[in-house]
């Protein structure tokens, strides 16, 4: 089995944050950050799509394929948007043992 999943999402946001400055004409992570938050989120908003249909065709391999897409896309947006992934885990975290139901009332309150 693969290692551990926020290590290489960690190493994936490190690679995406080095990217950030690169030339367009070489790398796609650039050209999505240099073409702006809208087509950041057009893209990640397509990929969840195609995750969606994947996951209600029972078509596993490509939604493994599109999981993976999606989470690229999630991570530009982090880098876009300034937010490091240690931000997120610590969102989970604090919701860990929560169930969702609780949790998504507490959103309404806020």
């Amino acid at each position: 089995m693969a290692g551990s999943g926020t290590s290489v999402l960690d190493r994936l946001y490190r690679t995406i944050e080095s990217r950030k400055t690169a030339d367009p004409a070489a790398s796609y992570t650039a050209q999505l950050i240099a073409a702006g938050r809208g087509r950041i989120a057009r893209k990640l908003g397509e990929e969840g799509v195609e995750a969606a249909l994947a996951c209600a065709a029972g078509e596993r391999g490509a939604l493994v394929a599109e999981s993976a897409d999606v989470i690229y896309h999630l991570l530009v947006a982090w880098a876009e948007a300034g937010i490091a992934p240690a931000e997120v885990w610590a969102e989970l975290e604090r919701r860990e043992g929560t169930s969702g139901i609780e949790e998504k009332r507490s959103r309404s309150k806020r």
